[in-house]
């Protein structure tokens, strides 16, 4: 397991360097998770009790909770496809996080994404917390992924983000040939490497910046909230990278933020971010290679 590090870059970060001397990265994550969460139908002992519209519904046991499979079910039904369109509209691409069973499920949403150019990173192969998932169960979940999402969308994926990780998930990563990052991370503001062999990128994640905070108590009541955040983090970031850029990421789920009064707020911004020159919005694994190849990996003192 990797030792924690509260220094970071220690208050003295790298300038990125973005192309077109950008003063902030933005990145935007479409989360695709419907259809492997938690239910009976996927050899669950009880329904989904996560990230739905009623927080603090509890599970149901042995049986089906057709309420949350509807909340659920939007987001691939309806959702989903409102937000490719809005990104469609506005000339941009965008990283997926796609869970593997949501894939074979649906893999006509894995289309659509490699259609549009957008990037899909694995996101495990169910949408639950792989904390208590044996070790053996968690690689082949992992590998699993990778093969769903190149059978699908017609590329191996470069990137990965699990979310709710097992204390093997990093190392289990790093066995996978041909992964250029995870995102199993919300502990700074730019891509940092990690020691040990092989090395490893990691390009952290936001749950700030996240539409899933609609459904989290005291969260975002309607899109007004949303859409102030995200602006306030951009203004700042935005402000800051006159002489340190930084990253922006931002998630999203087509169950959340693909409902209309949500999308609205989102196209809002998009109008926002384009309206701002020296701005990158990109995918995870351009960030990845930008980083590569600007600032590639040098063993720490201690390792040395």
């Amino acid at each position: 397991m990797d030792a924690r590090d509260l220094t970071g870059y220690g208050g003295r970060p790298p300038h990125p360097r973005w192309p077109g001397n950008a003063r902030v990265a933005i990145q935007f994550v479409l989360n695709i998770e419907e259809g492997a969460e938690s239910c009976i139908l996927n050899n669950d002992a009880c329904s989904e009790a996560y990230l739905h519209e009623l927080p603090g519904r509890p599970p149901r046991e042995g049986e089906r909770d057709l309420s949350v499979e509807g909340m659920y079910e939007y987001g691939s039904r309806a959702g989903v496809w409102r937000v490719l369109e809005l990104f469609k509209d506005h000339g941009l691409t965008l990283t997926a996080f796609a869970v593997g069973r949501a894939l074979e499920l649906n893999p006509e949403i894995g289309r659509a994404l490699a259609a549009a150019g957008h990037e899909v990173a694995g996101h495990g192969y169910r949408w639950i917390d792989y904390r208590g998932i044996p070790e053996d169960n968690e690689r082949h979940h992992i590998r699993l992924t990778l093969e769903i999402i190149e059978r699908i969308c017609g590329k191996q994926p470069v990137g990965w983000y699990t979310g709710r990780v097992s204390q093997n998930t990093r190392r289990l990563l790093r066995e996978e040939s041909g992964m250029l990052y995870s995102s199993d991370a919300y502990n700074d503001d730019l891509p940092y490497w990690l020691d040990g062999l092989p090395p490893h990128l990691v390009i952290p994640y936001t749950l700030i910046n996240n539409d899933a905070r609609y459904l989290l108590p005291n969260g975002f009541a309607c899109g007004d909230d949303f859409f102030q955040s995200l602006k306030d983090a951009f203004d700042l970031l935005w402000q800051e990278g006159a002489r340190c850029p930084k990253m922006m990421s931002i998630g999203l789920h087509g169950r959340i933020s693909g409902h209309p009064a949500r999308a609205m707020a989102l196209a809002r911004f998009l109008d926002y971010i384009q309206n701002h020159d020296l701005v990158w919005i990109c995918r995870r694994e351009e960030i990845a290679r930008h980083w590569m190849a600007k600032h590639p990996f040098e063993a720490s003192a201690q390792e040395n």
